[in-house]
């Protein structure tokens, strides 16, 4: 196998991943849905080829020792690529995604206008949310770009592993990468404070300590980004507090209520052309009412119902866009159905709509 030729062809069919695995012919999966390339099954001793061919020293004895390695990588005259390498069934599996040279803005990304607006935020928390592959580092990427032409801040970001690349513009922009340039995300959030930030963005929370120096960071007055993988703003609200012992939630839910901005949760659809992808959005918008629902257990669970009633807050539900987009043509039902956050009620809405337009 010529790991380069495959990476070729990966971006040539401009698809979003590629999965290399003993046994199949490399494998890209084009508009959501996996197709194999048209050539031979790969056997160990390429996949062990290709894995070393992609990784440093210390990131191969990193993987000897973990079994599984994570990195990101500039191939010249390609692209540059996030790597995930891994075990399965004893033998070594590559997944490779591209990462665009180019950050687009969110009108580019037909992302709502919402996020520029959470974007330029003074100070809180502004969060992320979708399962893998949804977009979340995309839509990262453009509000913090967005930010970098329009404010002069301190931006500073830890990931793993770094994605895309900033150049400063109005914003000086220092990127960190968990294994390169700090432990990990707990001890690199230990001293950024102390770093002069006044933005912070997270790659991505994934434990108790990460939470509660993210929260502690948005309540001194600085503006954190972060992604979780969760499907919705209620489920992230969920979570965030779940992170943390019952004894401890009373006093969560008060600091988040201060200092949650925004959740934008996404979700990537086909389009009905076969054209590629669409974004379907959740956004939640910091109001007095959400303040006041997530301060209460009870309360919380009202926060769907007040999401789908902030339009003029520009909040929506997944419905509602989804609705819209099926509305516009952009999605097939079949679509709108499989993602939909309560089919039976979107049905019922969908007939109430075409009984509506009959009568006219």
């Amino acid at each position: 196998m010529d790991l380069r030729e495959v990476i070729n062809k990966m971006i040539e069919a401009d698809a979003s991943d590629l999965h290399l695995k003993v046994a199949i012919p490399p494998t890209i999966r084009i508009n959501g849905e996996l197709s194999p390339l048209k050539m031979d099954p790969l056997n160990k001793e390429e996949l062990r080829r290709a894995a070393s061919s992609l990784m440093t020293k210390e990131q191969q004895n990193r993987f000897v020792e973990e079994k599984e390695a994570d990195f990101g990588i500039g191939i010249p005259g390609l692209a540059r690529f996030r790597v995930n390498i891994y075990i399965q069934r004893g033998t070594i599996a590559i997944a490779i995604r591209p990462i665009p040279k180019d950050i687009k803005t969110t009108e580019e990304l037909n992302l709502p206008s919402i996020l520029e607006d959470l974007a330029l935020t003074v100070r809180g928390l502004i969060l992320i949310t979708g399962t893998t592959g949804s977009g979340k580092s995309t839509a990262l990427a453009s509000m913090i770009e967005h930010i970098n032409k329009n404010k002069r801040k301190h931006i500073i970001t830890i990931e793993d592993p770094i994605e895309f690349l900033f150049t400063d513009r109005q914003s000086t922009i220092s990127q960190r990468e968990i294994g390169t340039d700090t432990k990990s995300f707990s001890s690199s959030l230990r001293y950024v404070l102390r770093q002069d930030p006044d933005i912070i963005m997270i790659g991505e929370i994934r434990d108790i300590e990460t939470m509660e120096v993210a929260l502690k960071a948005a309540d001194t007055g600085h503006l954190i980004f972060s992604t979780l993988h969760t499907l919705n703003a209620s489920e992230t609200v969920n979570r965030i507090i779940s992170f943390f012992p019952p004894y401890q939630h009373l006093h969560i839910r008060i600091l988040l209520a201060s200092v949650l901005k925004g959740i934008i949760s996404l979700r990537l659809l086909p389009r009905k052309d076969g054209t590629g992808r669409i974004p379907a959005t959740e956004i939640l918008v910091s109001t007095p009412t959400i303040r006041e629902y997530l301060l209460d257990e009870i309360k919380t669970m009202l926060i769907p119902e007040a999401v789908s009633d902030g339009q003029q807050y520009n909040m929506h539900s997944f419905d509602q866009n989804i609705m819209s987009l099926y509305k516009d043509g952009i999605i097939d039902l079949q679509t709108a159905l499989d993602n939909s956050t309560n089919p039976d009620e979107f049905k019922m809405r969908l007939r109430g709509i075409e009984q509506s337009s009959a009568r006219w």
